[in-house]
């Protein structure tokens, strides 16, 4: 195969990213904007020794699993990968994915049951980064004596915000957002989202009527579950209020199997939202976490006497040694970013980790990774489930729970 060569193939699966995969002359080819069963014609755009990205040219026979996307931005928009696939089958695909990278990169043989929490799949998106499009200027022209000395003039009256374009450093003007919290939306539309000076992009956060956004009235209050934690919209916080409202009883599940008389860690705390839920059932609760301004919303959010809170400077695994001291950890926590777990904090885990241990990853590929060391260095997987924090994207949210 070469660049720009033209080839006719079925599209088998969607895979990590959100592309379609056809096999073509025994190699692999990704095509966005495909849903498994197409019968599609694209052009290599991309070639690599086993595999290429192509462009899509036309759909020749349509999968039963499309859809028509909901938002007119779709395609050109960078935000969302999947919305011309019905929300069952994104379901189905994203399902299938992590159970394929835990056999895959895990080198997993078999798997306990696989938990599927789908979202609502509109309007589901409390947190939302904006970017500021600021207004064009052109080339400097002059300008009469009277007005003073040359300075340019805008293109067009104001800027605005917009989104990155798909695949690209663009940005798209938007006046709403169909999978945005109805508050984002509201502010959106009514225009009262002033745009920072100081600022190429910021955050907005809505939920349950309140709203919250860099520039402005940045800290709030969110209600989960009946119990209201402060957030500030400049410290990450999860996107989805619902899907959170389901991860939750699961990790207190999790944690009831665990002995209350040992002390507990939050890793990657946060604003303390986990440990806002589980730490009272446990006789101490230990919190590390690297942003030093969500951890001072976690001491307002956990007041309880019986924490304690490690700014992590390195490696949370140092933080947690410096923690444990002589009493071993009952029950773990982790929600690492996309990178997954460090080398060293594997393996302190494997030697000193508690007997339960709980793990909320946002990438499938790290979480596989991390659940094979693991588990080859003395736990066992007991549960695996994936939570949709982010329908119409190929984003999978999901919680490992181990015991050894």
């Amino acid at each position: 195969m070469a660049m720009g060569e033209f080839f006719t193939a079925p599209v088998e699966q969607i895979v990590s990213g959100g592309a379609g995969m056809v096999r073509y002359r025994g190699k692999s080819i990704f095509i966005d904007l495909t849903a498994p069963g197409d019968l599609v014609t694209g052009r290599i755009t991309e070639e690599h020794q086993d595999w290429a990205d192509a462009e899509l040219l036309e759909i020749l026979e349509p999968s039963p699993l499309r859809e028509t996307p909901f938002c007119p931005l779709y395609g050109s928009c960078g935000g969302c990968s999947l919305q011309h696939l019905s929300y069952e089958a994104q379901v189905k695909e994203k399902t299938r994915m992590l159970r394929e990278a835990f056999f895959r990169l895990g080198g997993f043989s078999s798997l306990p049951e696989l938990g599927v929490h789908p979202s609502i799949p509109e309007g589901y998106r409390n947190r939302v980064q904006f970017h500021c499009i600021k207004p064009r200027y052109p080339t400097r022209r002059p300008l009469p004596r009277s007005l003073g000395r040359n300075r340019p003039v805008p293109s067009h009256p104001g800027g605005g915000l917009g989104f990155k374009a798909r695949k690209s450093g663009e940005l798209i003007p938007v006046s709403g957002c169909p999978v945005a919290d109805p508050g984002i939306r509201r502010a959106l539309e009514e225009g009262v989202l002033p745009t920072p000076p100081d600022k190429d992009r910021f955050t907005v956060y809505a939920r349950g009527g309140a709203l919250v956004y860099e520039g402005g009235i940045s800290r709030g209050k969110v209600s989960l579950l009946g119990r209201e934690l402060l957030m500030d919209a400049g410290v990450f916080f999860q996107s989805n209020g619902n899907a959170l409202e389901s991860l939750i009883p699961e990790l207190r599940e999790a944690a009831a199997g665990a002995d209350p008389s040992l002390p507990m860690a939050d890793i990657y705390c946060g604003v303390g939202t986990f440990a806002a839920f589980l730490g009272e059932s446990f006789s101490r609760i230990d919190l590390v976490e690297e942003n030093q301004r969500a951890l001072n919303l976690a001491r307002e959010n956990i007041p309880s006497g019986n924490c304690r809170f490690f700014p992590q400077k390195a490696d949370p695994w140092a933080a947690c040694r410096r923690g444990r001291g002589k009493a071993p950890y009952g029950f773990i926590t982790v929600d690492p970013p996309r990178q997954g777990l460090s080398g060293p904090l594997r393996q302190w885990l494997i030697r000193e980790g508690p007997p339960v241990l709980a793990y909320v990853s946002c990438d499938p590929a790290t979480l596989a990774r991390d659940s094979g060391e693991l588990c080859r260095g003395g736990y066992g997987l007991e549960k695996l489930s994936f939570h949709d924090f982010y329908p119409q994207t190929a984003h999978i949210e999901a919680l490992a729970v181990f015991k050894r």
